[in-house]
């Protein structure tokens, strides 16, 4: 469908990006050949949320705009053509605290610019143009599938982090979210200097960690052993946690989340861990109705403590909302009428 048609028409694509949970590398040393690998799950609580229509000029409006802007320039260069689109950006996962704000973002003006304009890109090529997946392939994954992912890492001729198991993550299991809000974890180059500077990962610890998720972490999540993945989990945390210390401060990059997080453990909460550079640490509990106890009993524990925030999030089982929509104006509003629905 050519431009000037999708303008007559007022379509419009609309995208929801769930933010992930980055629950820890595999092996950061790649004594094997491939390097990285690792773990996460998509949650519903959190996520990007805009929409792309065509327009007689680009433009973005809302928070991470310029990032939106950015990323559709990356898309013109390589596709060889202009987007003359009006992104209108409702929420956006917020920056710099662990839950993968950026990948989503891009991959979301990605997927939505390759459903409005009818460019049959799939989430694996749009990555690359956006320059995602140098490391952790988990966001890409969960844009994708959703669920609880395991990506294989990156060998010599990998473009992107290949999934090597996806799983369906309990309904009814709850991550507790303890955000830091005077705090942003690592990002830029000073990422990219930690990962140069910190010494090489033991070949026989990462066997030990791989060995452990496979035979004991996956097995428990299948058989929904909610303690015996915790463990799995807390173990892979504590490992790379220490490895990354001398970069970001400690096993945690926020005392205040730590502190938070050993009250939860103590409470019965399991799976502590921190999410990519944080400040945001998570837990796992059984049901709903524990995790709302456990929230409830951790903001009256820590009532004084400044930027400290408590959060429910459920698992999510599914990937990305992508829909592609005609919109049609009258008397001053506008009413959605769905025309065609994409889910990945």
């Amino acid at each position: 469908m050519s431009v000037n048609s999708l303008f007559d028409h007022k379509l419009r694509a609309r995208v929801i990006a769930p933010a992930r949970l980055h629950m820890g590398f595999l092996d950061l040393g790649g004594s094997l050949g491939r390097r990285f690998g690792s773990i996460g799950i998509a949650v519903n609580e959190i996520a990007t949320k805009l929409s792309l229509t065509p327009s007689h000029r680009l433009t973005a409006h809302g928070p991470g705009a310029d990032r939106a802007i950015a990323a559709v320039d990356k898309f013109a260069a390589a596709l060889g053509r202009n987007f003359e689109t009006e992104i209108h950006i409702q929420d956006v996962i917020p920056g710099h605290i662990g839950l993968g704000s950026g990948t989503q973002l891009e991959l979301a003006v990605g997927m939505g610019l390759s459903r409005l304009y009818d460019l049959d890109l799939a989430v694996r090529d749009i990555a690359p143009i956006v320059e995602r997946g140098a490391r952790s392939g988990i966001g890409i994954a969960v844009f994708e599938q959703g669920g609880l992912v395991v990506d294989g890492g990156r060998g010599e001729n990998t473009v992107i982090p290949p999934v090597i198991t996806r799983l369906e993550f309990p309904s009814d299991w709850r991550f507790i979210l303890v955000l830091d809000e005077r705090d942003l974890g690592l990002h830029g180059k000073e990422e990219i200097e930690a990962f140069r500077s910190l010494p090489v990962f033991p070949a026989a610890e990462a066997a030990h960690l791989c060995h452990l998720l496979v035979m004991k972490g996956l097995p428990a999540l299948v058989e929904r052993d909610i303690r015996g993945f915790g463990e799995v989990i807390a173990e892979l945390q504590r490992s790379v946690g220490d490895y990354f210390a001398p970069a970001q401060g400690g096993r945690f990059t926020s005392t205040d989340v730590a502190n938070a997080l050993a009250f939860l453990e103590a409470q019965g909460a399991v799976g502590i861990g921190q999410s990519s550079w944080g400040p945001t640490g998570f837990c796992l509990v059984e049901d709903v109705s524990r995790a709302e106890t456990l929230v409830s009993a951790a903001r009256q524990h820590f009532t004084g403590t400044t930027g400290l925030r408590f959060l429910l999030a459920s698992p999510r089982n599914k990937g990305a909302d992508v829909v592609l929509e005609r919109a049609v104006v009258e008397n001053q509003r506008v009413e959605a009428s769905r025309e065609k629905a994409f889910r990945l």
